[in-house]
């Protein structure tokens, strides 16, 4: 009975810790603002977006006729003068406005033409591209960011691109069978431009990727792609509060291992490197937001990269982890072959599985643990087989570069003090590793100064100093060849080499082969440190120019 109270507490604790932390992203949903004319603004584009907006609720279809036509009076004009600034802003307010009409109307022009107008006269119909099925605009709803209202943690900086078109967040549930086919997450939520051009009395809507280009061509003129890089981040944050699966993933790793996966946050792209961030203990994709909205403001970066993230249940030993991602690779392989070398950025124990990608062991780390290579050594089948793949490392070849974030390589104290075996104790070991931690204990040459359990490791006891996966590793070199590069935390001290961040100490992040460190003044969350993320965006910016 004590035991389970202890047990409890340390739930409640932690528990404590978690929800200690601030909304990271709020979104609300609004009516548009009231369009406001200026001196330069054309008279009947402001009288009739006026109507369209008066109209919208009560009647639609005429609202829906009054934006076409402030569009297309928008559009004659940009034609007169590309440089139109105000012409285009009323272009951009019109567009948005029919794609709220089409949402509030639940109208479909993707999939076939819609008739309005007095008599009819009018058709809006929608543009696909038979060669991305996966980007058909009729799998999405399509939200106008304008009607989005949101803040948070996560979010401070609204990323946005002046330019031409409504932008818009896209937004699209999956079937877990369906994500895994695609490498998508679960639930997408992406932003795109939209536009409107005319071809007579027929009204053609179509989306784009403003990530994929920089500049649109609409009606023959080219003009720079608006775009907004913030709210789909926002919104995803807010309406599916993926934070929240960081905790019980730790806790109870079996029950959520559907959500090992590699998944993709836009579409593929071969002629962009792939920049795959991998998450720490007890957390999610969630901490990379900051970071990725960050980066997303640069023209060159979004011009050369595209970003993937590796997710999975935090309380599997990391070996383990890092197995299920090779095999993640392998599989997205087949489906988007990497053309360009790719740039893996881990903070903490993500820091720890990408370590095991750019390591080339043999059987080093067996004969360390069992004092004999495999075929010598007598053990189930199938435990003999799941660790040889995760404990015999071969790096892998598609990976150029390597940024690690405040990264415990040598372990971390507070795994192995009373907080950590606290922390251990109440992760519950899946079923399919029990029989394997019995084997190890079998077959494992003794080791008094190693970290003793009677059940096998979870990711806690593979942070510990003294954990035998950790010390063998740690006296492997990294394949040369490979760059990397260190960012660690001091928390403000500037006492490096005896600073830590609070929960990694220097001497555990710090590699002497980096071809850099950076020491940046905040804690363990240096993922969310603008110094930190100012540094991630400089390596990047030097491995374009290396290529």
């Amino acid at each position: 009975m004590k035991s389970e109270r202890f047990k409890n507490s340390a739930v409640l604790l932690l528990a404590t810790i978690v929800a200690g932390c601030s909304q990271i992203a709020v979104v609300s949903e609004k009516p548009p603002a009231r369009f406001q004319a200026t001196p330069a603004t054309n008279q009947a584009i402001a009288q009739t977006i006026d109507r369209a907006q008066a109209l919208e609720r009560p009647q639609p279809q005429a609202a829906l006729e009054a934006y076409v036509n402030a569009a297309r009076i928008s559009l004659h004009q940009l034609e007169r003068d590309p440089a139109n600034t105000e012409a285009r802003r009323c272009y951009n307010f019109a567009v948005a406005g029919i794609f709220s009409v089409i949402r509030t109307a639940k109208l479909d022009p993707w999939t076939q033409p819609v008739h309005f107008g007095a008599n009819s006269e009018l058709t809006l119909t929608g543009k696909k591209d038979p060669a991305k099925p996966e980007q058909n605009p009729a799998l999405y709803d399509l939200i106008p960011t304008d009607e989005l209202r949101y803040h948070g943690a996560y979010v401070k900086d609204d990323v946005k691109r002046d330019g031409i078109g409504a932008p818009l967040v896209a937004v699209r549930h999956l079937t877990p069978e369906k994500a895994s086919e695609l490498f998508a997450p679960p639930a997408i939520y992406y932003g795109v431009t939209g536009f409107a051009e005319f071809e007579g009395s027929r009204c053609i809507l179509s989306i784009k990727d403003p990530l994929a280009a920089e500049t649109v061509t609409v009606e023959g003129h080219t003009y720079p792609m608006g775009a907004n890089f913030t709210a789909a981040l926002a919104m995803g944050l807010a309406k599916e509060k993926p934070q929240k699966l960081g905790f019980v993933r730790l806790l109870r790793p079996q029950e959520y291992a559907s959500t090992f996966r590699v998944a993709r946050m836009e579409p593929y792209n071969p002629n962009k490197t792939v920049v795959l961030v991998i998450h720490g203990l007890m957390d999610t994709p969630v901490t990379w937001v900051p970071l990725l909205n960050d980066l997303r403001s640069d023209k060159d970066i979004r011009r050369n990269y595209q970003f993937w993230f590796y997710s999975y249940p935090s309380g599997y030993p990391y070996p383990y982890s890092a197995l299920i991602l090779r095999q993640e690779l392998d599989a997205i392989e087949k489906k988007f072959p990497i053309r360009k070398k790719m740039v893996v950025i881990g903070h903490s124990m993500g820091g720890c599985i990408s370590r095991t990608l750019i390591t080339d062991t043999g059987n080093k780390l067996w004969i360390e643990g069992f004092g004999k290579p495999p075929e010598q050594t007598e053990m189930p089948a199938e435990s003999k087989h799941l660790l040889e793949q995760a404990i015999i490392l071969k790096h892998r070849p598609e990976i150029g570069r390597v940024i690690f974030m405040s990264t415990p390589h040598r372990g971390s104290d507070l795994a192995s003090n009373w907080i950590g075996r606290i922390g251990s104790m109440l992760v519950k070991t899946p079923s399919r590793l029990i029989t394997i931690g019995r084997t190890i204990r079998e077959a494992a040459t003794p080791d008094p100064a190693a970290l003793q359990l009677k059940r096998f490791p979870n990711s806690v006891d593979t942070l510990a100093p003294n954990n035998r996966f950790v010390v063998a590793i740690n006296k492997v070199p990294i394949t040369p060849g490979i760059p990397y590069y260190t960012i660690l935390g001091d928390r403000g001290r500037g006492d490096s080499p005896n600073s830590s961040d609070g929960v990694v100490p220097y001497w555990s992040s710090h590699l002497d082969g980096a071809r850099s460190e950076f020491i940046a003044p905040c804690n363990h969350g240096s993922p969310l440190n603008p110094q930190a993320i100012a540094e991630v965006h400089r390596i990047l910016k030097l491995n374009a120019q290396s290529r």
